[in-house]
């Protein structure tokens, strides 16, 4: 209790101090604010253009509330929950679930190599490609949220029918030209793309500036040149580009290059800045064509290159005076196709997860028992289905978000990031369950090539060890701290007195903030967070996680300024220290989208376990990050300090437990209204000869036999049955039949199951020249 005292000495006095300055402003500002504000201009590091074009571009949306330390649960609760139109539901019901039904993953990997062109033709005529486009240019005029309903449904079924339609849809022409083109080339291009008969590629990656893409040694000059039998003022641009998803089938390519002007052409900076340019596939010195092969997955990726090629200024996203303002462009529209791009795929592929290997769970069995029913195999169940609901819940309020005109670039990155690291847990799990028949590729694997693929989806649109170390907090603490900003914006005022008065307003106020945070995480951690805001109207079951919440908001606000302030400029460099501060703003964040969405739903009781699962394992996981931060903070004296006032009983939320952890195994292998919630977008085939068609079927037959198979199984132990040969676990119901103790009916009822068991767990197998195996 020495500790605690000498931190509540502490607080008085820090309380009395601010009470001392704020009454004196003038005299404060001459004493204390100005010599900080003359440290804070020293130790200030520079910032690039490129770097504060990246900090600024979007908007601060709930994770500020998080930052704030105390979140306004109302605001989160009172966020309109997306849904679909008649217009877009009745495209996911109609030529959404035709297309899927037109692909065969495994003839698509193993004989097409791409998708059939009779796909390709039903994605341009009924307007996949053009989802984003508003209607006024011929495209869908979708919403964000529709177009993550798709996209989700579609990679339940094949990632390359996926991909294709994502990618358009995603950061690429059409959304550049949306924001920023100039009206001739939305009215030449718009409607081209939304018909299809354009399809689009942007160029972004280079071999040696990948996830540094502000770097990029892709460059153009500005010249005159020939262009269509008369001189124009045109440039000159080299470039050599990998990883270009749709590049090969591409016929306009969206390219980023850096534009230089020696010669003054165009002005007086000879560095004019990244440049964003829309070039025909066929003009003159273009090279595409060549495939990359990622991971078996048949999506077209593949180079493009290009040397002194030249085009004219009109090429240019926006026109001659949006030259050099590439990397604002992509780094403002970066936000939502990244918010909905890869969380959407991921959430897919892990619905179908937990959906199949659910049934299958059921429908397989060891030892006389459902595999389901084992405490080993109902952990992996649990955690499938607990991170598909959290990764769900995130993918709807973010697409949510962007339909309601936000650009959340911190929250893209958390959900880039947790989502597909998530959905690696998922499939991985899945294949643990599955087993043997998971590591088999064949037509009946409906999970070896998911297995196979999860490394994109954690590598493309910002590899994730990067988003995780630099971004999600790196940008987060401060594009999204109330204060932080504001200090940095003063201290750059090359107007000294005026920046000064700003600084002091900004500075105080985060003195205040920092002061009413360490009395809130205190006071939250004496009471376990008891007297916390909590949403009157919200389920009472869930109140408490609303409290715990506020209380992780309250500590994690004041280690985010205990770092800064003791770390400084450093912090940036101490990429641990960082990523473990972004892990606990993620987990407040999935937590509060898990909340969302049980009360968007309407608080199905069945649902509850899932959204309990989710919340003590985002709390756990965040309260892990946390105290990783306490035992590596460099300030030990600090460090001590901050986990007597944050955990001075201790940890104080635990893993889910493995009762809780059994009622959601036990959602997965039943029908159910939360199973179907849980997987509303995986697209189950019609035809029962298809393995997730036949899971499904094989599951409901199953239930339908357990009763049954329960009384021949008590007739074999009782030796009614004998030693006859066929009371086996394959051929047991055979045997009870034979022997007369099975009647015809229940005889049938068992039959019907057997065919299905023995089809869903059957394992493909080929000819010694597997470069001739059939290919269904």
């Amino acid at each position: 209790m020495t500790a605690l005292k000498i931190v509540l000495w502490v607080l008085l006095a820090l309380a009395v101090l601010a009470a001392l300055v704020l009454a004196l402003a003038p005299l404060r500002r001459t004493l204390l604010t100005r010599p900080v504000f003359r440290l804070y201009r020293k130790v200030l590091p520079t910032m690039s253009q490129t770097e504060r074009d990246a900090l600024e571009a979007g908007t601060v949306w709930w994770e500020g509330e998080l930052f704030r330390g105390r979140p306004d649960w109302q605001r989160l609760l009172a966020i309109p929950r997306p849904a679909l139109s008649a217009e877009e539901q009745a495209f996911l019901e109609g030529p959404t679930a035709r297309v899927c039904a037109m692909v065969d993953d495994w003839r698509v990997t193993e004989q097409d190599l791409d998708l059939p062109p009779e796909v390709w033709a039903a994605l341009k005529r009924d307007g996949f490609f053009g989802m984003i486009i508003p209607k006024e240019y011929g495209g869908l005029g979708f919403s964000a949220f529709a177009h993550s309903e798709i996209v989700t449904r579609l990679s339940t079924r094949c990632s390359a029918l996926a991909v294709s339609v994502m990618v358009p849809n995603s950061l690429g022409p059409a959304e550049l030209l949306l924001h920023y083109g100039t009206e001739a080339q939305k009215d030449h291009y718009l409607p081209r793309l939304a018909r299809g008969d354009e399809i689009p590629a942007f160029a972004l990656t280079s071999p040696w500036a990948g996830s540094d893409a502000a770097a990029i040694p892709d460059y153009g000059v500005v010249c005159r040149g020939q262009w269509q039998g008369r001189e124009v003022l045109g440039m000159r641009v080299t470039w050599d580009k990998r990883y270009i998803t749709l590049a090969p089938v591409c016929t306009l390519l969206g390219l980023a290059f850096r534009l230089y002007d020696p010669d003054g052409l165009l002005g007086p900076t000879p560095d004019i800045g990244i440049t964003c340019a829309l070039v025909p596939r066929d003009h003159p010195g273009v090279e595409t064509g060549r495939r990359h092969f990622p991971l078996n997955a048949m999506f077209m990726n593949g180079p493009t290159r290009g040397k002194d090629v030249f085009m004219p200024l009109d090429f240019i996203i926006g026109g001659a005076e949006r030259a050099g303002h590439g990397w604002r462009m992509l780094m403002e529209c970066l936000a939502a196709g990244r918010s909905i791009s890869l969380p959407s795929s991921n959430t897919g592929m892990s619905q179908l997860t937990t959906r199949a290997v659910g049934a299958y769970a059921r429908v397989r069995s060891q030892f006389q028992l459902a595999v389901g029913k084992f405490e080993g195999v109902q952990e992996a169940l649990a955690r499938i289905g607990g991170n598909t609901y959290a990764m769900d819940a995130a993918r709807v309020m973010t697409a949510g978000a962007i339909d309601l005109g936000e650009r959340p670039s911190v929250v893209s990155a958390i959900v880039k990031y947790h989502v597909t690291e998530r959905a690696r847990q998922v499939v991985n799990d899945g294949m643990d369950i599955i087993g043997g028949k998971g590591i088999c590729l064949g037509p009946s694997n409906f999970l070896g090539r998911a297995y196979q693929q999860l490394p994109i989806g954690i590598t493309v649109e910002g590899a994730n060890i990067l988003t995780r170390s630099l971004i999600i907090f790196g940008q987060g603490a401060i594009r999204c701290h109330p204060h932080v900003l504001d200090e940095m914006r003063a201290a750059q005022n090359p107007k000294t007195d005026e920046g000064l008065l700003a600084f002091d307003r900004a500075f105080w106020a985060h003195v205040r903030f920092v002061s009413a945070n360490t009395l809130r995480t205190l006071g939250s951690a004496l009471t376990a967070g008891r007297f916390n805001r909590a949403p009157g109207q919200a389920d009472a079951a869930l109140q408490p996680y609303y409290r715990a919440l506020g209380r992780l908001s309250a500590a994690f606000a004041l280690s985010c300024d205990a770092c800064m302030l003791a770390l400084g400029g450093s912090l940036k460099r101490r990429e641990s220290l960082s990523a473990r501060l972004g892990d606990v703003l993620a987990q407040m964040y999935l937590a509060s989208a898990v909340l969302k969405r049980f009360e968007d739903q309407g608080r199905p009781a069945d649902d509850l376990p899932l959204a309990q699962w989710a919340l003590q394992d985002a709390l756990w996981r965040a309260q892990e990050a946390l105290l990783g931060v306490l035992d590596n903070l460099p300030q030990r004296a600090l460090a001590k300090t901050l986990r007597v006032v944050i955990f001075p009983w201790g940890r104080p939320w635990k893993r889910p437990s493995d009762h809780l952890g059994q009622q959601v195994a036990q959602l997965l292998i039943a029908p159910g209204g939360a199973r179907e919630r849980l997987t509303a977008n995986c697209f189950v085939p019609a035809d029962v000869g298809e393995p997730v068609a036949a899971i499904e079927a094989a599951l409901s037959a199953t239930i339908e036999a357990e009763a049954i198979e329960a009384r021949v199984r008590k007739l074999q132990k009782s030796g009614t049955l004998g030693h006859d040969p066929k009371a086996n676990v394959r051929d047991l119901a055979t045997a009870a039949f034979e022997a007369g103790a099975l009647g015809q009916e229940d005889y049938a009822i068992m039959q019907k199951r057997n065919a299905l068991r023995d089809q869903v767990v059957k394992v493909d197998d080929f000819p010694p020249d597997l470069h001739r195996r059939p290919t269904a």
